[in-house]
């Protein structure tokens, strides 16, 4: 028809409708995501791992114990324990673990296993009061597997914990976690400018195990600092 023309709005209004379809698209994304099972994001954030001085990691969903052990709850009165990085890091690879008997009884603060370096056993102090239900046998026949993974894969034990909320409260997580760790590297550090400076990696990491080239009478002094078993 003479004097009509025609006007292509998509062609004319093609990037505003993209910005348009964009915006609902992030919309609908963030809506699922604000709307999925509580549990599901507090999972995403219990991952969530926190490196002191690039070398020491701490999760964010464990209790701390400070002769560094850690507990996890899992199901109602039941938690996972283990040892912490520190821990790992200061002994290197164990030769054999010590751990109690599933129907075993630990007290919160008291030796809950051993661990042996050579001909050394060294306490370690249970973070929990309860009952032992299970024991992680892989650990056992396997200890090295410490060292890749201490928090997930590398359990120790399961304990039933009926008193769980008391036990919990005696214990350290999130910023009292990470100040109680980012104060034993300092105390560590002051170690190094003795004798431990002798076991430090380039970079100024110590070397994993370095607890093995301590005399004996450093050894003794560095395990019952850190991990509290005078």
């Amino acid at each position: 028809m003479e004097g009509f023309h025609y006007v292509n709005l998509f062609a004319t209004k093609g990037i505003e409708y993209l910005i348009v379809i964009g915006f609902l698209i992030v919309f609908i994304l963030y809506w699922q995501y604000l709307n999925r099972p509580a549990r599901t994001r507090a999972s995403l954030a219990s991952r969530t791992m926190r490196t002191i001085n690039n070398w020491f990691t701490l999760v964010k969903n464990a209790y701390y114990h400070q002769g560094h052990s850690w507990a996890i709850p899992e199901a109602s009165e039941i938690v996972r324990v283990g040892m912490d990085d520190f821990a790992i890091k200061f002994l290197g690879k164990p030769d054999a673990i010590e751990l109690p008997e599933v129907g075993s009884h630990l007290e919160q603060g008291e030796i809950g296993w051993q661990v042996q370096l050579d001909s050394k056993k060294i306490p370690i102090i249970s973070p929990v009061e309860g009952e032992v239900v299970a024991v992680n046998q892989e650990i056992l026949q396997s200890p090295e597997k410490l060292e890749k993974d201490p928090y997930r894969d590398g359990w120790l034990l399961k304990i039933k914990v009926p008193r769980l909320k008391p036990n919990l409260r005696n214990l350290l997580t999130g910023k009292l976690a990470v100040s109680w760790m980012e104060d034993t590297v300092h105390r560590l550090h002051q170690h190094m400018a003795g004798e431990l400076g002798m076991v430090m990696q380039d970079g100024g990491l110590p070397i994993s195990g370095f607890a093995r080239t301590l005399a004996p009478e450093k050894w003794d002094e560095l395990a019952s600092e850190f991990f509290l078993n005078r």
